[in-house]
């Protein structure tokens, strides 16, 4: 019989061992994301611990050898670089008010993963993540969409889910999607929101259409505000963070062609360019391969200004 040539091993690079990266971690070994999981982190006994206390769980999930160090050489050769690292964005705190002491971080950790992960598709997750995803495409000199955030995929997710709790239905058959910045602007689009095949605005319960104007804009808001919620409770967000990370790493590393909502430096998309925002993008092997013409009224292409213009001036506040 003819010989079949080896898959090649993934590997992916988790750049902080906090409770996002840890989180991150695990959700990639429960989802069989990758063969290796590498973490690296400056704090040499609590990010061995932390592979340490993943590896004792391979047995209960598909093998992947993980391993931890503070040494920046563990991330050597990985296929996707996820960084997690960074200040804490704390109860009363917006994203953007991280900008300035996480893009220091950034310059000078970028340079080194390079080194370690010259062909690594990048995601940041570090907030705030579209203004870095600025700063790290232009240390890097990579192309755009080797650049990524995980952007709205979270905001995403969490708008989903509050749409079908009240519409009575699964998750999945929620299509509606937040864009913008990850953060105080972002917005959904109700335009093209459906469930089903049915549009979001003419969906009954029980005989009648709860999403008028009035309930969604409390719902968009309540999105914008879940991080605070979740970070006032206990302290930070992880776990959700975690997954719609690792939900990004598997469009790379699977070669999906997906279509998610992540952000990268955007040109003269509906006359944008030079920030970086959350659009319905193209994810593949070797990054973001593309950006879907997606039609927004006129309101949303407002709204999608306002997001490009708050990015902008925390890039001019921070001298980047």
């Amino acid at each position: 019989m003819p010989q079949t040539a080896p898959t090649a091993r993934t590997r992916i690079g988790v750049v902080g061992a906090g409770a996002v990266g840890t989180s991150l971690a695990y959700a990639a070994m429960i989802r069989g994301a990758a063969q290796e999981i590498a973490l690296y982190d400056l704090d040499a006994d609590r990010v061995r611990a932390e592979a340490l206390d993943l590896a004792h769980g391979t047995m209960f999930t598909g093998g992947a050898r993980v391993t931890g160090s503070d040494d920046v050489a563990v991330l050597a050769g990985s296929d996707v670089v996820v960084v997690t690292a960074g200040a804490k964005q704390r109860p009363g705190q917006t994203r953007l008010d991280l900008a300035a002491a996480n893009a220091a971080i950034l310059e000078s950790l970028l340079p080194r993963l390079l080194e370690q992960a010259p062909d690594a598709v990048y995601v940041l997750v570090t907030n705030p993540c579209d203004v870095l995803t600025v700063v790290a495409r232009r240390i890097s000199g990579l192309p755009a969409g080797r650049v990524l955030a995980s952007g709205t995929v979270l905001d995403t997710s969490r708008l989903r889910w509050l749409l079908a709790e009240e519409a009575g239905v699964a998750t999945g058959s929620v299509h509606a999607t937040i864009v913008g910045e990850h953060g105080d602007s972002e917005f959904p689009l109700w335009s093209s929101a459906t469930i089903g095949q049915v549009p979001l605005r003419e969906w009954t319960v029980d005989g009648r259409r709860p999403f008028d104007e009035q309930h969604l804009a409390a719902l968009a808001e309540r999105v914008v505000g879940a991080a605070y919620e979740v970070i006032a409770g206990k302290g930070a967000t992880n776990h959700a963070i975690g997954l719609a990370g690792v939900r990004v790493v598997e469009a790379v590393l699977r070669d999906e062609h997906a279509v998610l909502p992540v952000s990268t430096v955007l040109e003269d998309y509906h006359g944008i360019s030079g920030v970086a925002l959350s659009v319905p993008s193209v994810v593949a092997r070797p990054g973001v391969v593309g950006l879907p013409p997606v039609p927004m009224d006129a309101q949303e292409l407002t709204l999608l200004r306002r997001s490009a213009q708050a990015i902008r001036a925390t890039l001019d506040s921070i001298g980047r």
